[in-house]
């Protein structure tokens, strides 16, 4: 019975290494010279005075999970702005809403761009009779928002 766990086990893990399934850190797939990555504060052109601040604290817990942020003194850097945060009903009963949330970001390495690329997030939230509730899940999105685009911007300005 013991010898058929560990045959199921290796027929397992052939299977997954054959799916194209890779574990590794971060820092070998960032561009050349990246092995540590600041987030300066982003730029924010939108209305929603935390956006910036959201995004730029997403990335720099992507790259924490991937082992590769850094300092201020680090060899590269992501600088971004936040071009658009907005809300508006979905339904004329404003029962459902959406977030829309844009961003471009840019990676330096070694003081020379290395990539650049926009995203956009749209996040659904339920409204509530209470503006103040309502308020409240649109803060939600916009932190699931700025998860989300972080961890594109991140997978993005990836070398394959």
């Amino acid at each position: 019975m013991r010898r058929l766990g560990l045959v199921a086990a290796v027929v397992a893990l052939a299977a997954g290494a054959g799916c194209g399934y890779a574990v590794g850190s971060g820092a070998a797939r960032l561009p050349g010279g990246a092995g540590q990555v600041f987030v300066p504060p982003l730029e924010n052109r939108t209305a929603d005075a935390e956006a910036g601040a959201l995004v730029a604290a997403a990335l720099r817990d992507e790259l924490s999970r991937r082992g590769v942020a850094g300092g201020e003194g680090a060899s590269a850097r992501i600088e971004g702005v936040v071009t658009r945060s907005a809300s508006s009903p979905l339904t004329t009963q404003g029962g459902t809403w959406r977030l829309v949330l844009e961003v471009q970001a840019r990676m330096i390495v070694s003081g020379q761009e290395a990539a650049q690329v926009k995203v956009r997030r749209e996040v659904d939230y339920l409204g509530e009779v209470d503006a103040i509730a309502t308020e409240g899940r649109r803060r939600l999105a916009l932190r699931r928002g700025a998860e989300e685009a972080a961890l594109e911007i991140v997978e993005r300005l990836e070398t394959p």
